[in-house]
């Protein structure tokens, strides 16, 4: 049971570009790239950190 509270990580993701209202901008921008692209990018990588996590996490163990 306490498995599956690793799933709400994946939440997070959802979240952070679920309303792009919010990261529709310009500024600050990033070595020359707007805010809305590298903030995007950015969500790509934490995600499959986030996702890395969730399955190192949930995996059953096996002994063989």
């Amino acid at each position: 049971m306490k498995r599956r509270w690793w799933y709400a990580l994946l939440l997070l993701p959802f979240a952070g570009t679920l309303v792009p209202a919010l990261y529709d901008r310009p500024d600050p921008s990033l070595g020359g790239i707007p805010f809305f692209y590298w903030y995007q990018l950015l969500w790509i990588v934490i995600t499959t950190l986030l996702l890395g996590i969730v399955v190192v996490m949930t995996r059953e163990r096996r002994d063989l």
